[in-house]
């Protein structure tokens, strides 16, 4: 969640206070793990779940603030957006029936929530991300009211001095501007903790950066947003290209991300990594801290320090493997907390994540106690993007960079590993059995969440509007979650309702406009816009310039116009756009309502209108766009009736 009362002032005396805080902080945490304070008997395991929140349309609802006033529950917290929730589990130790109590938890935390907002018609979806979610849904007007939130959003803006900006490949491609950090709000993860003692952090640091590739190619849930399919698991490009606040390099200079894997192997504490990150990264976010109290002074008083100032710079730095601090009954430990992994597709699949994750983490230090000198960094971080990109089709470069396919690796090397890891701490053999059976099913059947949702969508290709066909993915993937059936069991999402009403669906103009555009610059001549007109059906084309701003818009009848004015037919067809544009056309935005659109087209009298963001041309919609939805409407009006 993140400490909530925080400043973004980036100079002046506050904020030169509170760097000295985060370096007195870490002074403090030297000085404990140099005296033996941390916690070394025991090991614990937690976790923090994140949700969406989708109304009976299966559209994300900016219900959180009405869904927080039902939850009487100081676990349940705020997330970065209205539509999204989190609740963040107690600390359990590892060993016996570890993993039974924690989904225990999980099951009433999440139960508690879902019937809260049952309660003001929304529904708690475990997905990394939801299938239904648009650039609409990211407004600034939904951004969760805590002032941590609009900070976040306010120090991004200002170190990126520009708008935030997506490009990701997969088999289709994604480029889309947007001016605040609500891109990110489109994830939703499930994060998973270690207690870790301060000598062995290390070795198992180094382990979490290695293994992450074939723990995260078997949880893959995310490979659509926007409509499109993209990677395996897409979260890990939006986090790590939105969340980011590098601008363009200088020459050769290296510029370290804010979201990242890492650079290198820790060597010999933790303390690498907290310091190179205060080195390298400016604060964002500084903790309001107003007791005064003083890290070292608590230490020598014989008190364990809360470190607030560092947890507040650390909370947004967001390492797919981040280091954490927390203090329990009065004892201080540190903690690893796993980044990777998406919220659902059920309880059951997260905690079997969990069970897989955390086995190798105990494992493989013993196994594999030669690692970082067998194995290249660079390879352990290409092994991540991989596995996000493509999921278990990737192969991976394991123990002196042989390659092999990490669907093979995860069968023949981590599972095994995994099992010994956690039979080695005590865990209940039947809970071993019941959740690596569950990931070692999905591996060996490549029936992933990923895999699930693309099969989906290529079923229903063709078949209704796109966005009946992600209302119904989407209630697809809820429907399963709530059978409890392990992902690698659900059958393919059923085909849309194309009987259903279609109003929600065209509800805004971005849920309407054609986003392929034809278009031309003023400078080019009319004979190019009379040609395009012709080869596509198109009775309209928006002129833009070099930056994809709207200029103008040439219509068909202002070309007949022109071509038969009485000029020769060369002078005609040379003639220059800008000669016939309309230089003002009337505009809407993607959020406008439809009614208002079609109440524009009426009033001013023209058949389509320029869809506009932040100035530049992003789709346009006609009066054939609306009579087809009108038709759609009526149909459905004439079958209601019908049925009555």
């Amino acid at each position: 969640m993140g400490i909530q009362s925080v400043s973004t002032n980036d100079s002046g005396d506050a904020a030169r206070r509170s760097m000295s805080r985060v370096l007195r902080d870490l002074e403090a945490m030297e000085r404990m793990i140099e005296t033996g304070l941390f916690e070394t008997d025991r090991q614990r395991i937690g976790m923090e779940q994140e949700m969406v929140l989708v109304d009976k349309t299966m559209q994300p609802a900016p219900a959180a603030p009405d869904v927080l006033d039902r939850v009487d529950d100081p676990r349940v917290v705020p997330e970065i957006a209205r539509f999204n929730l989190e609740f963040n589990g107690d600390p359990v130790e590892l060993g016996g029936n570890c993993f039974s109590a924690l989904e225990t938890q999980l099951r009433k935390l999440y139960h508690l929530v879902d019937n809260a907002g049952r309660e003001v018609g929304v529904r708690a979806l475990l997905a990394g991300i939801c299938p239904t979610v648009d650039l609409t849904h990211l407004a600034v007007s939904n951004i969760m009211p805590r002032p941590r939130y609009f900070a976040l959003d306010e120090a991004l803006r200002k170190l990126r001095g520009d708008h935030f900006e997506l490009r990701v490949d997969g088999a289709d491609e994604l480029i889309v501007r947007h001016p605040s950090v609500m891109l990110e709000a489109v994830n939703a993860s499930f994060q998973v903790h270690l207690q870790v003692a301060p000598d062995e952090y290390p070795s198992a640091y180094n382990s979490a950066l290695a293994v992450s590739a074939p723990v995260l190619a078997a949880a893959v849930y995310s490979p659509i947003l926007f409509g499109k399919r993209l990677w395996r698991e897409t979260r890990i490009a939006i986090f790590q290209q939105v969340v980011d606040t590098r601008s363009e390099g200088a020459g050769q200079r290296e510029f370290l991300g804010r979201v990242r894997f890492g650079e290198e192997w820790m060597k010999s504490s933790v303390l690498e990594v907290l310091r190179a990150d205060v080195a390298h990264l400016r604060q964002l976010m500084h903790a309001d801290i107003d007791d005064g109290a003083d890290p070292i002074a608590e230490l020598d008083e014989g008190r364990v320090p809360k470190l607030r100032a560092w947890q507040a710079f650390n909370s947004s730095v967001y390492r797919w493997m981040r280091p954490c601090y927390g203090v329990t009954e009065g004892r201080p430990h540190l903690r690893i907390e796993n980044r990777l992994l998406p919220a659902g597709p059920t309880i059951l699949d997260e905690i079997a994540n969990a069970a897989f994750w955390i086995g190798l983490m105990l494992e493989t230090p013993k196994r594999w106690p030669d690692l970082p000198t067998r194995m290249d960094f660079r390879d352990a971080r290409g092994n991540f993007l991989r596995a996000a990109r493509e999921g278990l089709t990737a192969h991976m470069a394991w123990i002196d960079g042989n390659d092999h396919p990490i669907g093979e690796l995860i069968l023949g090397e981590f599972l095994p590993a995994a099992r010994d890891g956690l039979t080695g701490a005590g865990v209940d053999a039947v809970d071993i059995d019941r959740l690596l059976g569950t990931i070692e099913q999905r591996v060996a059947t490549r029936k992933t969440g990923a895999n699930w949702i693309l099969r989906s969508v290529a079923k229903m290709r063709g078949v209704g509007s796109q966005g009946a066909r992600l209302a119904a993915l989407t209630r697809a993937m809820l429907d399963n979650q709530d059978s409890d059936r392990p992902v690698h069991e659900w059958p393919e999402a059923p085909m849309p309702d194309e009987t259903a009403s279609p109003a929600h669906q065209f509800a805004r103009v971005s849920q309407c406009m054609t986003t392929e555009l034809y278009t031309v610059a003023e400078d080019d001549c009319i004979d190019l816009a009379a040609s395009i007109m012709d080869w596509e059906r198109v009775r309209h084309i928006p002129v833009e310039d070099s930056s994809h701003r709207l200029v103008g818009l040439v219509s068909y009848r202002k070309l007949l116009r022109a071509l038969s004015r009485g000029h020769t037919s060369t002078d005609s067809k040379t003639m220059p756009v800008r000669e016939v544009m309309v230089t003002d056309p009337v505009t809407v935005t993607p959020d406008t309502p439809t009614l208002e659109a079609i109440r524009l087209m009426c009033e001013h009298r023209v058949a389509c209108l320029p869809v506009v963001e932040d100035g530049r041309l992003v789709g346009i919609v006609s009066d054939r766009d609306y009579t087809g939805i009108a038709r759609s409407l009526l149909e459905q009006a004439l079958r209601d009736g019908a049925g009555e």
